[in-house]
């Protein structure tokens, strides 16, 4: 009752779910010292808005800031429209740090690689995402002129950026992410798309391959295609096209990476030509920026455009002028990590406006997703949507200018004399936030009709779709074993007492097959500035012939990227599917005995739950023990440490590698996580398994599941977008 009390508190009068409080109470609510929450739900939008409503001043001293304030409060206070995390977390605040997406250049040189790695470091630590093109190094073992050695090739500095990256870990409220793009055209192409087949690596990356349309001419010619040294622009061989496309492809079928960036396409909308090439993109993909741009972006609640079966343009129309306002605001009410990302940013002024709550939408309209109807929806909604961003954005430039690099644009010359930003619309995976807003991800379909939320102390509880929750109990086929059953697959598909209109309506996104995922991304890209995050999903059972088609498919469709993720391909997953294996034999070990003398260390390791202090001792044959002890001894928890150390004492004994061990422990959380040293201490277990890898001289596991359970609360992780999110607890690999 007492927390039910403190998240009643919390949410004020605002329409938040219960999900939803406690994932804004976990990360993005202001803290006193104590880390206690000291702002509600009501006073995050309120100082959220009156940062960002103050900027009108800058353009109009009599500007009436108080009314601005309050429509941007009813925005975000009716959850439909949201900022991306970073405006709510930092928006009024010190930090003040408002973007979430940002591109840095590497150069072919240790100076211009080390100040980008310095960069990251700032931007992370700032709450930012960060993407790369790593294309301009020179390959593996190219020579070296100035110390007549031989270069180590871009992917081994795209490790330093992973350790920098994981030392950061950006204070455990967002955690830093990464894109790594290579050209397919480099020479070290083949070790890049391999590179993360071993899923311990490069784990703060996603990595994308940026394909051009010269290189898919000759995949789809059947012929070899050349591999170019960026130092030199020389040939350096030729490869086969179409063996290299099944490379990615089936490094894509087995791990969901890399994903692929279309280059070309990118850059045929690129709105600044005169401004060079674009090269990258930020973490999800979405977002194409040239070197030092940032972007800010926000997302509107198309659950709450469905009136009566029909969508609400009049209001859609003024969701979209007010929050076009509100982002071109962000972009002076920032304070950017550097000053070169600021001059960047503020010539070109990009702003990324997309949408979250699709498949809640086409459930209001009655429209399976997999459906010629949901496309027809799709391409309506979002071109109305782009129609009107651009509207908002070339009247905000009759009073404000238009953006600075406007000469020379494509708008410049076109008839559209005006235009205060140079992109204004994005499709974002919408991640937390959508938890926010208590609406479906992006564009993506539903991820389960209903799912098991777990709590504190192992509490789990049934969250229902609460669209399908009213259906049902309309139509008379609700009760809560229904739900708890339903909550085991998500999905309502086999389940023969629910009416066959309602089982076609509710498909979630293992349900879709892949071309109409592809269909989907295309139809919001058609009406899209930038690109359009979007994960798409296949069967345990596709084959890699299905991989390749679908991204045949997205090249002739006009996409930017796809990211694609087979149903248990990744290790770790809840739910996947096993072959049929012979009966295993049962072996018994006995450890060996205890020996006479041993040597050992003693660490030191503060915990939630006070100083431990842990002993690992060797003898001639390795590892053989481990004491952990409690600085204040007794009770529960003293008991617990002591029969964990037994058991891995007896599991050495026996024989079981350390690693093994460390990576069984790494990871557990109790209710009291603290920070140690950059490092996040998530329980006794947890700090055991830190000594030992110290003490073992291995790599502990970071806490990030690959996929499948969530390191927060156990729940389900979603694949969105070429995210990670649980939406129990609105843990973001990516955010």
């Amino acid at each position: 009752m007492e927390l039910q009390g403190e998240l009643q508190d919390i949410a004020g009068h605002l329409p938040l779910s219960h999900n939803a409080v406690v994932v804004l109470k976990r990360r993005y609510l202001k803290k006193d010292d104590q880390g206690r929450v000291s702002e509600g739900a009501p006073d995050m939008f309120r100082r959220v808005a009156e940062t960002i409503a103050q900027v009108d001043q800058l353009y109009d001293p009599e500007a009436d800031v108080a009314a601005t304030a309050r429509k941007f409060y009813d925005l975000m206070a009716s959850l439909a429209f949201l900022p991306n995390s970073p405006t709510l977390m930092n928006a009024g605040r010190e930090l003040g740090q408002l973007s979430a997406c940002f591109v840095l250049p590497v150069e072919d040189s240790i100076e211009s690689i080390f100040e980008a790695i310095k960069h990251t470091a700032m931007i992370h630590k700032s709450g930012g995402g960060t993407g790369f093109s790593f294309s301009r190094i020179r390959p593996e073992n190219d020579p070296v002129l100035s110390t007549k050695g031989v270069a180590s090739g871009p992917i081994s500095f795209m490790t330093i950026f992973d350790v920098a990256t994981e030392t950061i870990k950006q204070g455990g409220t967002r955690r830093g992410a990464n894109m790594g793009l290579l050209r397919v055209d480099h020479p070290d192409i083949e070790k890049f798309i391999t590179c993360k087949n071993d899923t311990k690596r490069l784990t703060n990356f996603n990595l994308s391959v940026g394909i051009t349309e010269d290189f898919m001419a000759a995949v789809r010619a059947e012929r070899d295609f050349p591999l170019i040294n960026p130092r030199t622009g020389q040939e350096v061989r030729r490869v086969s096209a179409p063996r290299l496309f099944d490379l990615i492809v089936q490094s894509a079928w087995a791990t969901g990476e890399p994903g692929v960036i279309f280059l070309d396409a990118i850059n045929r909308a690129n709105p600044l030509p005169h401004l060079g090439e674009i090269e990258a993109t930020n973490p999800c993909g979405e977002q194409p920026l040239f070197p030092y741009e940032s972007c800010n972006l926000g997302s509107l609640n198309l659950a709450l455009v469905a009136t009566d079966g029909a969508l609400d343009y009049p209001r859609l129309r003024e969701m979209v002028h007010t929050a076009v306002h509100f982002l071109d605001n962000v972009i002076d009410a920032n304070n950017f990590p550097l000053p070169i990302i600021e001059e960047k940013t503020k010539q070109n002024r990009k702003v990324g406006l997309g949408v979250m709550g699709f498949a809640d939408l086409l459930l209001r309209l009655g429209i399976p997703y997999n459906s010629e109807e949901a496309v027809a929806v799709a391409e309506e909604v979002m071109a109305f949507i782009q129609q009107e961003a651009k509207a908002a954005s070339a009247a905000l430039a009759e009073k404000r200018g238009n953006f600075p690099a406007f000469p020379g644009s494509r708008y410049d010359g076109n008839g559209l004399g005006r235009m205060r930003n140079a992109t204004v619309t994005t499709i974002a995976p919408t991640g937390t936030i959508s938890i926010i807003a208590g609406a479906s991800s992006g564009i993506e379909p539903l991820f389960a009709v209903s799912f098991v939320r777990r709590v504190l102390e192992g509490t789990e509880l049934i969250e229902v779709h609460p669209y399908f929750e009213e259906l049902a109990k309309r139509r008379g086929f609700y009760s809560p074993e229904l739900m708890k059953a339903i909550a085991k697959t998500g999905s309502i598909r086999d389940f023969s007492e629910i009416p066959r209109d309602i089982r076609r309506l509710f498909v979630t996104a293992h349900e879709v097959s892949p071309q109409w995922h592809i269909r989907i991304q295309a139809a919001f890209q058609k009406h899209t500035d930038n690109a359009v995050s979007k994960t798409v999903n296949f069967p345990h059972s596709a084959t890699q012939e299905d991989v390749r088609q679908v991204y045949l498919m997205a090249h002739e469709l006009g996409l930017k990227g796809v990211t694609i993720y087979r149903d248990g391909s990744r290790e770790g997953q809840v739910l996947s599917v096993g072959g049929k294996e012979a009966k295993p034999t049962l072996q018994f070990i006995t450890p060996r005995p205890r020996p006479e003398a041993t040597r050992g260390v003693t660490q030191r390791i503060n915990t939630g739950c006070g100083k431990l202090y842990v002993t690992v001792n060797s003898d001639d044959l390795g590892f053989c023990e481990v004491f952990a002890q409690m600085g204040k001894t007794g009770g529960c928890a003293s008991s617990q440490i002591e029969s964990t150390g037994r058991l891995i004492s007896l599991a050495l004994r026996a024989g079981v590698k350390i690693d093994a061990i460390i990576k069984q422990i790494t990871g557990i959380r109790c209710p009291n996580p603290m920070w140690v040293n950059g490092r996040q201490v998530l329980s006794c277990p947890d700090a055991i398994a830190q000594v030992l890898a110290k003490v073992a001289q291995v790599e502990a596991p970071a806490p990030v599941a690959a996929m499948g359970a969530c390191p927060d609360c156990g729940g389900a992780l979603e694949h969105e977008g070429g995210c990670l999110v649980c939406r129990g607890c609105g843990f973001s690999k990516c955010s």
